[in-house]
């Protein structure tokens, strides 16, 4: 049998620096400290589609098989939950997707889930799982770049390639030769959110931030953001740091309205960031308020409800791309959820999509079913550098690095319905 998992890392990269043992070792500690979910590995393969017992890594990947496993390892308990549920959702429907076009040749793919939860040890556990476990062919996941930098380099250690669907934090691709990513990088996409805010209020001088310390997404999207700030000429009043584990920001709130900013910009995930836009507004701020990638997903209605009206949040998804793929993939999302599908879920699609149409690729050269899964692994990850896809994000491609290449990006900003439940991204033109 295959197992397949996505990894986003690149193959035959140049030498570069790698995250120092000390980063990894510190955020490590800092999420012990900080996390109090610790994920229970598990897998919605049924006992029909497992991995058998006495598979070997070493063994032929594919002979006698009439199934393709594919590895998803993403968080689908804890508070990064709501990032990764769209994960899942997007996962799922580009597996329905691509085994009604006949899957790989004819043989299915199958997904096999791995929860990571929302801390590093629940993602090493994951992949450690769908590598020595599973015997997965390649990995899509982790959800968060703070898990990435201590996951992807196992799965690069065991040349397994990995996809990483939302892992934008400055430094991803450079883990290993085996890590890539489908998520551009947040120096790209962060500052399209800046100018936006500017547009709406060319008067802005003032500028508080906020961004959680224990997330290394969210402290590498911070420095995008403050920079930004700076060479648009802007004062940046303040600096307020927090937790993603923290439900109380009336201090750190407090603070920012003191110093009277005209812009807010929040680096954080989803509950947390939330939580904060929801505190700020019932302490008065009115102004325009700026949310990072990790807010960037319709759960975060669910937080802040009525008070989420009007965040601006860059984009590099819109539902509204037009090419057939993602007219596909909108309808079946809008068909099984009733509302647009999100990045998360476009990342994740997207991230399945590179291993089918890579796998098919080498198919055609030789079967993929006869090779060994040690040697299919490597030559999965060199396929999928050296083309092109066209993707519901559009036409993407890799550097020899595993970073990808992606023309598009949009800036949207939250619109609640009158109920203050339900609500729904507004793409700025």
């Amino acid at each position: 049998m295959f197992y397949i998992y996505v990894f986003d890392r690149p193959l035959m990269k140049k030498p570069t620096a790698r995250p120092s043992a000390l980063f990894v070792t510190c955020a490590s500690l800092l999420l012990a400290c900080s996390q109090t979910n610790t994920p229970q590995t598990s897998t919605t393969a049924s006992p029909a589609t497992s991995p058998s017992a006495g598979t070997s890594p070493q063994g032929s990947a594919g002979q006698n098989s009439k199934t393709i496993y594919i590895g998803i390892g993403v968080a689908q308990t804890s508070n990064v939950a709501l990032l990764g549920q769209e994960q899942v959702a997007g996962a799922k429907i580009a597996e329905k997707y691509f085994n009604d076009k006949g899957g790989v040749d004819g043989t299915p793919i199958r997904l096999v889930f791995q929860d990571t939860g929302g801390d590093e040890q629940g993602a090493i556990n994951a992949f450690n799982t769908l590598i020595n476990q599973d015997k997965v062919v390649g990995i899509v996941g982790p959800t968060l770049s703070q898990q990435a930098f201590g996951a992807d380099p196992i799965a690069d250690r065991a040349k397994v390639p990995v996809l990483a669907p939302s892992n934008t934090a400055k430094g991803i691709p450079q883990i290993g030769d085996y890590v890539a990513r489908v998520s551009a990088p947040v120096a790209v996409v962060a500052p399209n959110a800046v100018k936006a805010a500017l547009k709406q209020n060319p008067n802005t001088k003032k500028v508080a931030v906020f961004f959680a310390q224990n997330d290394a997404f969210s402290k590498s999207e911070t420095e995008t953001f403050q920079k930004t700030v700076k060479e648009m000429g802007l004062e940046l009043a303040t600096v307020q740091k927090f937790l993603t584990t923290d439900t109380d920001f009336q201090s750190q709130a407090t603070n920012a309205i003191n110093v009277k900013p005209d812009l807010i910009i929040i680096s954080g995930l989803a509950a947390d960031g939330g939580n904060l836009i929801k505190q700020l507004r019932e302490l008065g701020y009115k102004g325009v308020i700026i949310g990072g990638n990790g807010l960037n997903t319709s759960n975060v209605f669910t937080v802040c409800k009525a008070l989420c009206d009007g965040v601006l949040i860059a984009q590099a998804y819109s539902p509204e791309y037009q090419n057939e793929i993602n007219k596909a993939f909108r309808d079946a999302y809008r068909a099984q959820f009733k509302k647009e599908p999100p990045q998360f879920s476009a990342q994740a699609f997207t991230g399945v999509q590179v291993f089918v149409e890579s796998l098919k690729a080498i198919n055609a050269q030789s079967k993929v079913s006869e090779k060994p899964l040690a040697e299919l692994r490597t030559k999965l990850n060199e396929q999928l550098l050296a083309a092109k896809y066209d993707t519901p994000l559009g036409e993407i491609s890799f550097t020899p690095e595993g970073e990808i290449n992606q023309k598009d990006f949009y800036v949207a900003q939250i619109k609640m319905d009158a109920d203050g439940v339900n609500g729904k991204f507004e793409f700025l033109k």
